[in-house]
């Protein structure tokens, strides 16, 4: 019969296990949608994102190896360059967000 009477006990210990996991749930969404965990969470996104940019950028710079197995010169143009087109790109982006605001 599904109409049976529970233990009271036994409801009581469901109650109680149902309480805490329903609190666990709670607090894991307050801390996820905390505007500063948000806020780290975009920050450590968007460096992660910079340091593979940096380092395809370095690869694409960067001469090969010389003989000896010493690094090559970098050309200080090139460096300039890179510097002016990141400047350019951040300029150009953040006029952009501005203008939606």
């Amino acid at each position: 019969m599904a109409d049976r009477a529970r233990d009271p006990e036994a409801l009581e210990r469901e109650i109680e296990r149902t309480r805490l996991e329903l609190a666990r749930t709670i607090d894991e969404l307050a801390d996820r949608v905390n505007p500063r965990n948000v806020a780290h969470r975009g920050a450590d996104r968007l460096k992660e994102e910079a340091e593979q940019v940096a380092r395809t950028v370095r690869a694409m710079v960067l001469p090969e190896e010389g003989k000896d197995g010493e690094p090559g010169q970098v050309d200080r143009r090139v460096v300039v360059g890179v510097g002016v087109a990141v400047t350019v790109t951040v300029l150009v982006l953040w006029r952009r967000r501005r203008k939606r605001r």
